[in-house]
C-alpha cells in the first residue's frame, strides 16, 4: 500500500501551526502530488503562517462544482510528537487522522481515476494551514472561494462506524476584562471595587444561559484577576466560549452576554467585551439529507451520518450555503494527543468510496441517481 509510505513521509514532517516552514514543506508534497494529476496550484501566501494551497481541474462551462476540503496543520510544536508508527491495524503519528490522512484518502482516489484514464475536471482542492488554530486567516478565503461550489466534501475523520458528519455545532470564543478599583483590604476596605467579585457575579449569570437540551453551552474556561490577599482586586479576565446547534441560540446568547457586560454587580467597576464567533453552525439540511440518498445510491450500500459538537471548516462553507458533508476521511481516534491514530481499513474504504464518488460526478457533473 503505497499510500502508507506516502502518508509517513509528510507526518514525519512537523507541520505544526506556527511552523510556517514545516507547513510548507508539506505542502510541497501535496503540490507534487496534486500537479502529477493535471492540478494547478495557486498559493495564497502568507508569512507568520504556512502558505494556504488551492488546487484547480479542469473546468466545464455546464455542470455542478465540488470543492474538496482539507488543512495540512498540525498541534503539536517540533520536538513533541513527530514520529509515525503502525502496526497490522492501525498507524500511529500526528495527523494521522486529523487530518493528514484524510487529505491522503482524496489523493488515492483520484489516483485510482488516473490510472483508469479518467479526466478530472469540476473538481478543485483548498488546503488550508491555519484551521487547528481556529482558521483565523483562512475563514475568509474558504467562505469567498466557497461560494462558486454546489457541493463540498471535508476529509476530517469519520466516525467509529464510518459516518459521515451532517451537522457541526457553531462555536465562538469570547472575553471580558473587568477594571475595579485596588484598595488596601484592611486600612480601606470600603473603597475599593473588586473586580474579582464582579468576575463571579458574571461567570454565574454566563454559565446560567447554558441549555443541554437545545445543545447550547456556555463555559468559562478560565479566570484571572488580582494582585494578593491584601489588595482589594483593581482587574479580572474572564475567558468563555459558546457552543450552539441552532442560530436561534446563538442570538439568544449573544444578546444575553451584551447585558451581563453591561449590568455592575459591584459598584465601582466596568467591563470591555472581545472575540467574537470563530465559526457558524452547520445545521443538519434537507440538501444534506438529499445527497446522502444520493450517494448510497452510486455506492450501492447504505451510509451513516452524524452531528458532532467539534467545529471544521466544514461550517464556514456550509454558511455559505453550500451542500456539504464532513467525515469522508479514515476512522481514527486519540487527535490532539500523542496517542492519535488511524484504521488501516478505513482507509481502504474511504478511498474506494471517494473514487466511486468523484467518477460518477466526472462523468454526470452531479451526484444523479443511477
Amino acid at each position: 500500500m503505497q499510500y502508507i509510505n506516502d502518508l509517513q513521509q509528510i507526518i514525519e514532517i512537523n507541520s505544526y501551526t506556527k511552523n510556517p516552514k514545516g507547513v510548507n514543506s508539506v505542502g510541497e508534497v501535496f503540490d507534487c502530488w496534486l500537479e502529477s494529476l493535471g492540478f494547478t496550484t495557486l498559493l495564497y501566501k502568507r508569512e507568520e503562517i504556512g502558505h494556504h494551497r488551492y488546487y484547480t481541474s479542469k473546468h466545464t462551462q455546464t455542470g455542478k462544482k465540488l470543492l474538496l476540503l482539507g488543512h495540512i496543520d498540525t498541534v503539536f510544536p517540533e520536538g513533541k510528537f513527530e514520529s509515525f508508527s503502525e502496526d497490522e491495524e492501525w498507524v500511529y503519528g500526528p495527523g494521522v487522522c486529523d487530518m493528514k490522512g484524510g487529505n491522503l484518502v482524496f489523493v488515492e482516489a483520484l489516483r485510482e481515476l488516473k490510472k483508469e484514464n479518467v479526466e478530472i475536471q469540476n473538481i478543485d482542492i483548498l488546503l488550508v494551514s491555519d484551521e487547528e488554530t481556529g482558521s483565523d486567516d483562512s475563514k475568509l478565503l474558504t467562505a469567498k472561494l466557497a461560494k462558486e461550489y454546489d457541493y463540498c466534501f471535508v476529509y476530517e475523520a469519520a466516525g467509529k462506524s464510518l459516518e459521515v458528519v451532517t451537522g457541526r455545532k457553531g462555536v465562538g470564543t469570547f472575553f471580558i476584562d473587568i477594571t475595579g478599583k485596588a484598595a488596601h483590604a484592611g486600612n480601606s476596605y470600603t473603597e475599593g471595587s473588586d473586580a474579582n467579585l464582579e468576575a463571579s457575579y458574571k461567570l454565574q449569570e454566563l454559565v446560567k444561559l447554558t441549555d443541554i437540551g437545545k445543545g447550547t453551552t456556555v463555559n468559562v474556561g478560565k479566570i484571572e484577576g488580582g494582585i494578593g490577599a491584601n489588595t482589594i482586586s483593581p482587574h479580572a479576565h474572564l475567558t468563555f466560549e459558546l457552543r450552539y446547534k441552532i442560530s436561534q441560540e446563538k442570538n439568544r446568547v449573544l444578546d444575553a452576554i451584551k447585558k451581563i457586560l453591561n449590568t455592575s454587580f459591584v459598584d465601582g467597576t466596568s467591563s470591555t467585551l472581545s472575540g467574537g464567533i470563530q465559526r457558524d453552525v452547520m445545521q443538519t439540511s434537507r440538501e444534506s439529507l438529499v445527497l446522502i440518498s444520493k450517494i448510497e445510491n452510486i455506492i450501492g450500500h447504505a451510509l451513516a451520518s452524524e452531528e458532532r459538537g467539534g467545529v471544521s471548516d466544514a461550517n464556514v462553507v456550509s454558511s455559505c450555503g453550500v451542500v456539504t458533508l464532513d467525515g469522508f476521511g479514515p476512522f481514527g481516534d486519540g487527535d490532539h494527543t500523542v496517542k492519535e491514530r488511524a484504521l488501516k481499513s478505513s482507509f481502504i474504504s474511504r478511498i474506494e468510496m471517494s473514487r466511486v464518488l468523484f467518477k460518477h460526478f466526472i462523468e454526470n457533473l452531479d451526484f444523479k441517481g443511477k
